[in-house]
């Protein structure tokens, strides 16, 4: 079990490799001897399997774990298809090498049957919000103080937002070369931020789902970024570096955050031709410097360049 997790910031977690539980080399991948650039990586028994194969989906989950390798530097993560499924799960030897679980579907009315199996173990969690229920402002302020909950809130590594369920409810897919901004979802993102993150939890990017469109990915990937979001699920290891290489801070941005975050500075003061404030953007400066840590300074790498890089 990668016990970093118990004080680490989500930019650790980069960009997500999301992949169906069944492949044969998610041993390959899980101890970084394929796709090493992965930071975490997410095994799904969910959406990415057809109902007649997850039985012996979590048994190839299973025979796989035998052979993951301990890891401080890969987080590996399981999508459980629902409580039931959870439960075969933590039943299988060697699950205590993977971090946690990414909960699909999930609502207060599965609350329960995910929570209290986890109870008494460190394993982390991924909530993913995808139902019809995240339309609702009220469900989603029930759905946070619920995650509030001294034992659950530091379980809560970051909530997804699921968006192509979302827009699935909705009968829409996004048009090919418009970010998911520009669509109803755009909204969604908008309303989720402000309920969950002024109560400590991040929440993370939906994927983008063209693999020919890499110019549309990275504005979309700067309007994650404006809305707050943290990470970006990566459908394809082609995307990674694409995703990555995009949260690298400005020079200018690291600056003003390092001039925040010192006790000496004063409560206002002029940098770079903008207005730092100590009071209003030290959130801001933290987020700045986590980021740099895990990503560095942008010194405008070619993609190449940093998918080459060793993490």
């Amino acid at each position: 079990m990668n016990h970093q997790l118990k004080s680490f910031s989500p930019w650790m977690l980069g960009a997500p490799l999301y992949m169906p539980g069944n492949r044969r080399d998610i041993m390959e991948i899980a101890n970084g001897e394929k796709y090493p650039m992965l930071r975490s990586m997410i095994f799904c028994t969910e959406d990415a399997i057809s109902k007649s194969d997850v039985d012996s989906c979590v048994r190839h989950i299973g025979l796989c774990l035998q052979g993951f390798k301990d890891s401080t530097q890969k987080f590996r993560f399981i999508r459980a298809r629902n409580p039931e499924i959870l439960a075969r799960l933590l039943e299988l030897p060697d699950i205590e090498k993977v971090d946690g679980f990414v909960l699909p579907k999930f609502t207060e009315s599965v609350f329960d049957a995910y929570f209290d199996q986890l109870r008494g173990t460190s394993f982390k969690v991924m909530p993913t919000l995808e139902t019809k229920e995240v339309f609702d402002v009220n469900a989603m302020t029930q759905l946070r103080q619920g995650l509030l909950q001294d034992d659950i809130a530091s379980r809560v590594v970051m909530l997804r937002i699921g968006g192509n369920d979302l827009m699935n409810l909705l009968g829409i897919r996004r048009p090919r070369f418009s970010t998911l901004y520009e669509t109803p979802i755009g909204n969604v993102i908008s309303q989720l931020v402000t309920i969950f993150r002024p109560y400590g939890f991040s929440l993370s990017a939906p994927v983008f789902e063209y693999l020919d469109d890499s110019v549309t990915l990275q504005k979309e990937i700067k309007l994650d970024l404006a809305y707050g979001l943290t990470g970006k699920t990566a459908i394809h290891p082609t995307q990674v570096p694409t995703i990555e290489a995009a949260y690298a801070v400005d020079v200018e941005d690291y600056e003003m955050a390092i001039s925040l975050s010192d006790q000496d500075s004063p409560a206002v003061f002029r940098m770079h031709n903008a207005m730092c404030e100590v009071a209003t953007h030290q959130q801001w400066a933290t987020n700045m410097i986590n980021r740099q840590q895990c990503y560095g300074v942008n010194e405008a790498l070619s993609l190449k360049e940093y998918a080459e890089l060793s993490f």
